[in-house]
C-alpha cells in the first residue's frame, strides 16, 4: 500500500544539494528551485529544501535583492531600471524589486549618473559625445530623462 510518503533520501539529498549550491554563490529562491530541478530533484523535495534553507536564514530573497542592488550600484554603476529588470529576471517579486530600487532617491541616482559620466566620458562637448554619453547611461539602466539631465549637467562642467 502506497501512503504517499517520499523516500527518506530524496528530501535529504535536496537539502544537501541546496546547501552546495548556496555555498558556491548566493541565489534567489527561484534560482535555487530551477537549479535543483535541473539536478533531477522532484517538486516536493525542492520545496522542502527551500523552506528549510529559508527557515535557517541561508535563503532570503529580501537580503539577496538589497545586497545585489547595493553591489551593482557601487561596483558596476548600474541604474535603478537595470537593477529592477535583473532582479525580476532572477525571480524576485516585482514589488520587492520596486521597493529595493526606490531606496535610492532621484537626486542620488542623478549624482551617480553624473559621476559615471565624469569617470568614463568626461565632459561631453558636442552632439555626438552627448548622444554617446546618454546611450551609455541608458544601457547602464538609468531612466532616459535622468540620463538626459545628467548629460546636460556633465556638459556644463
Amino acid at each position: 500500500m502506497d501512503d504517499g510518503a517520499l523516500p527518506i533520501g530524496e528530501e535529504e539529498r535536496a537539502v544537501r544539494l541546496a546547501y552546495t549550491a548556496l555555498s558556491a554563490k548566493d541565489r534567489t529562491a527561484a534560482e535555487l528551485r530551477t537549479w535543483l530541478e535541473r539536478k533531477g530533484i522532484g517538486h516536493e523535495p525542492v520545496e522542502h529544501a527551500i523552506r528549510q534553507l529559508e527557515a535557517a536564514g541561508f535563503l532570503d530573497d529580501d537580503r539577496y535583492a538589497r545586497q545585489f542592488a547595493a553591489d551593482k550600484r557601487e561596483l558596476s554603476e548600474w541604474g535603478s531600471a537595470r537593477i529592477m529588470r535583473t532582479l525580476v529576471g532572477r525571480g524576485i517579486s516585482s514589488d520587492l524589486a520596486a521597493d529595493v530600487v526606490s531606496e535610492r532617491d532621484r537626486e542620488t541616482e542623478l549624482s551617480a549618473a553624473i559621476a559615471l559620466l565624469a569617470d568614463v566620458v568626461g565632459s561631453p562637448n558636442d552632439d555626438r559625445e552627448r548622444k554617446r554619453a546618454w546611450a551609455l547611461l541608458v544601457r547602464r539602466g538609468y531612466d532616459p530623462e535622468l540620463a538626459y539631465e545628467a548629460v546636460s549637467a556633465a556638459g556644463r562642467g
